[in-house]
Order: structure tokens, then C-alpha cells, then sequence
């Protein structure tokens, strides 16, 4: 029930009105083609490509008898890049670690699991050291 007092809301303008139909494209670049359906070809797996060798040490010296996987060799990628694959790989071991001067520490032997990671990530791991 409404009350005498109350006031009608005016219906506003309907949705299909456009603000900018009155502009012109005259000036603008044209606007980029169509694909063509037939062009369409399901890209082919690339196998992964080879972003070079890094070594996976095992150290024991200066660390208070405890064992640290060391990652190190990267050439051409960026700190964030290291970061997430250090992350990575924390998180398949289950254990902590940290980069420092562009290496990845792990703690703990873990360097068959992240060499599986690294092979993933298209990079050559090496077992080097003792």
C-alpha cells in the first residue's frame, strides 16, 4: 500500500541509449581483421626449451653439521624467476630454504626432487660436489 505522501519515482531512460553514438571514427586506425576459422591449427607440444645448466651441490662445511642442497648457475633469468622456483621447490621437499646471491638453498638432501623440478622447468641440473 502506498501512502499519499510518497512520491513517484519517474521512469528513467530506457538501457539501450549510448552516450557516444554521436561521435565519428574518423581519425582512428582501422580496426585489427578477423581470424580466419580454417587458419586455426592446434599448436604442435613444443618439447622444452634447453635455458641451460645449473649445478646441485650438496654442502655440509660452515653450516653447523647440517646439509643444505645449493642451486646455483643460473644465467638469464631474473631474481623473481629464482624466487618462485625456490618456492617451488620448498614446497614439493616440504622444507624451508632461501636465496642468497642469486642461489637457491634447500634445506636438507634434497636434490633428486629438485632436479625433477628444475628438468620441469626446462633448465639441465647437474649433481656436482660430493
Amino acid at each position: 500500500m502506498k501512502r499519499k505522501s510518497e512520491k513517484q519515482i519517474p521512469e528513467a531512460t530506457p538501457f539501450g541509449h549510448n552516450p557516444f553514438a554521436h561521435l565519428s571514427s574518423e581519425g582512428l586506425p582501422p580496426p585489427p581483421p578477423e581470424p580466419i576459422p580454417e587458419a586455426r591449427v592446434a599448436p604442435s607440444p613444443k618439447p622444452p626449451k634447453n635455458r641451460g645448466r645449473v649445478d646441485i651441490v650438496r654442502e655440509k662445511a660452515h653450516r653447523g653439521g647440517k646439509i643444505v642442497t645449493v642451486i646455483r648457475g643460473f644465467v638469464g633469468i631474473g631474481h623473481p624467476e629464482i624466487e618462485s622456483l625456490a618456492k617451488a621447490i620448498q614446497k614439493s621437499c616440504g622444507t624451508g630454504g632461501t636465496v642468497k646471491e642469486g642461489q637457491i638453498e634447500i634445506q636438507g638432501d634434497r636434490r633428486d626432487e629438485a632436479a625433477r623440478i628444475l628438468t620441469e622447468a626446462g633448465f639441465r641440473p647437474v649433481f656436482a660436489g660430493g
